[in-house]
């Protein structure tokens, strides 16, 4: 691959507004960050994200534990 297909591909942050099941895009871009990694996650690949605290997970486990964090799931 060559830097300029890397660089096509590589469109920064997206920035989403999180809903039940759905997102919408309020910034286009190729990667969300997880809120309690801080992995950059493809938005072709995010599969979990809070509609309460408006954030995106890199995992179930990663989400679950942010939640009991924030208490809004049992621990």
């Amino acid at each position: 691959m060559d830097a300029m297909n890397k660089m096509e591909r590589d469109q920064g942050e997206a920035k989403l507004r999180y809903l039940d099941g759905d997102y919408d895009v309020i910034l286009p871009g190729s990667y969300v960050v997880c809120a309690v990694s801080g992995v950059h996650i493809p938005v072709d690949a995010l599969r979990y994200w809070s509609v309460d605290l408006q954030e995106a997970y890199a995992s179930p486990a990663l989400s679950t534990q942010r939640a009991q964090k924030k208490g809004l799931v049992p621990k």
